[in-house]
């Protein structure tokens, strides 16, 4: 009998199959994070396909993966130093107190609103790209929510679409997923607090918790009219991120503060370290002798002043 049953179960397993997963990645340290699954997903037979912009600081072809370009209408060189005046914007504002760091939030709102919203319409306008795209028939894409992009190509070819992110600048994650997170304990982004805030910090964090719709709305306001646009209906990226059939959560709570997770979030952080190579037996010698050259001084200082 529990031969038969064994038999059964086995004849209803199904073998594993591989998939078609549409990757759009965002530039930057986003994609280094991003890269180790992507071509670990494709090592394992996947078919992943990869869109990327022509020009970009970071991205470029990978191992076991398609990748495809599309025109954008900036260059490399120009695209540094649109980050880099970014960046020198960013620094020399004054963090010392709590309306500093609202007023540097805000700036990093219209700074981010230019940056992410140009390759939307580079992939949406690329009629021959996004044919080819439906061509595929995808299973799923792979996308960090950081730049719209991928969100709105998942909504316009109707496929789960998979999210891949530390912490979304404006908060979209928690909005869109609905994540309970209790403004007296969890810290908001850009305010530098703690678990561990008086009363006063947890004003200032509810006041940000607040505003939080509407730093998202001034962050994809040309993202949700491209999106508007192409879906042919109103819609905004907060609704289209609630769709999300998974989130990959970049980060770990060994340097995070404790925070609730919804069902569909999955916490990856460590996810693109390498495995610790062995240690050469120069190494090992180095690691053992230098200390002892380093104590041995002080041990004989000891014995010279007993003597």
């Amino acid at each position: 009998m529990a031969v038969s049953l064994l038999l059964l179960c086995l004849f209803c397993l199904r073998s594993a199959e591989a998939g078609k997963l549409l990757v759009v990645p965002s530039d930057g340290s986003h994609w280094t994070g991003m890269k180790p699954l992507v071509e670990e997903l494709g090592r394992r037979g996947n078919q992943v396909v990869v869109i990327i912009p022509e020009a970009s600081l970071s991205m470029g072809p990978s191992k076991h993966t398609t990748t495809l370009t599309y025109p954008v209408p900036y260059t490399k060189a120009q695209l540094q130093e649109q980050v880099n005046e970014g960046v020198a914007i960013l620094t020399s504002v004054d963090l010392t107190t709590d309306l500093a760091r609202f007023q540097n939030f805000i700036i990093s709102m219209e700074l981010l609103n230019v940056l992410t919203t140009r390759n939307v319409e580079g992939v949406l306008s690329n009629k021959d790209l996004m044919k080819k795209l439906q061509d595929y028939n995808f299973d799923a894409i792979l996308t960090d929510p950081f730049e719209p992009t991928g969100a709105i190509v998942a909504e316009y070819f109707s496929i789960p679409a998979i999210y891949i992110q530390t912490r979304h600048p404006c908060g979209a994650d928690a909005l869109a997923s609905q994540c309970p997170a209790p403004v007296s304990y969890v810290p908001h982004g850009f305010t530098h607090f703690t678990d561990r805030m008086n009363l006063w910090q947890r004003s200032v964090n509810l006041v940000r918790a607040l505003l939080q719709p509407m730093a998202c709305g001034r962050l994809f306001a040309r993202a949700d009219e491209i999106a508007s646009h192409v879906l042919h209906r109103k819609t905004s990226m907060v609704e289209i991120l609630s769709h999300a059939a998974l989130w990959f959560v970049h980060s770990d709570f060994v340097f995070e503060f404790p925070s609730p997770l919804m069902p569909n979030m999955i916490v990856v952080g460590g996810m693109d370290n390498k495995k610790a190579e062995p240690l050469s037996q120069v190494s090992i010698l180095i690691a053992v002798i230098l200390p002892l050259l380093l104590i041995l001084p002080v041990l004989l200082s000891i014995v010279i002043l007993k003597c």
